[in-house]
């Protein structure tokens, strides 16, 4: 009998928490204070309201990402272009090689000076599109 006394009792149900939350305040705000709160906890991406506020009122580590539309079409854009730009790389050097292979040396190389002429022609554009980018960037990116 003694024995059984000794062993715990399973009652089932959550653990309880070595500290819980049970002090509850309640404040009230106006519309335009509520837009600016609910404005700040979504892009703050926080899951939990509550935890939120906390996080503001006790000045803990709070992230917020603003995403600029603009900046992420530009983004897309000059991913795209890239892949463009590589592909067009890849075709060059298969250009290159069948000139080689189907044609004698002097009309490969009288081909590959009109292909040089277009290489240098889009050296330029790479150049300028670089120039824009980087424009952009001291612009619009590192404020």
């Amino acid at each position: 009998m003694k024995e059984n006394s000794n062993k715990k009792q399973n009652k089932g149900g959550r653990t309880p928490k070595n500290d819980p939350s049970i002090h509850r305040h309640v404040f009230r705000l106006t519309d335009e204070e509520n837009a600016r709160l609910i404005s700040l906890f979504e892009t703050s991406g926080m899951t939990n309201k509550a935890k939120f506020i906390i996080s503001l009122l006790f000045s803990k580590e709070m992230k917020s990402v603003k995403i600029d539309k603009g900046t992420v079409d530009f983004y897309m854009r000059l991913t795209s272009f890239h892949s463009q730009f590589r592909s067009i790389g890849v075709n060059y050097n298969q250009i290159v090689k069948l000139l080689y292979r189907h044609f004698s040396d002097k009309k490969a190389a009288a081909f590959l000076y009109k292909l040089e002429k277009q290489t240098a022609e889009m050296a330029v554009l790479c150049q300028k599109i670089i120039q824009i980018t980087e424009e952009f960037e001291t612009n619009h990116l590192k404020k």
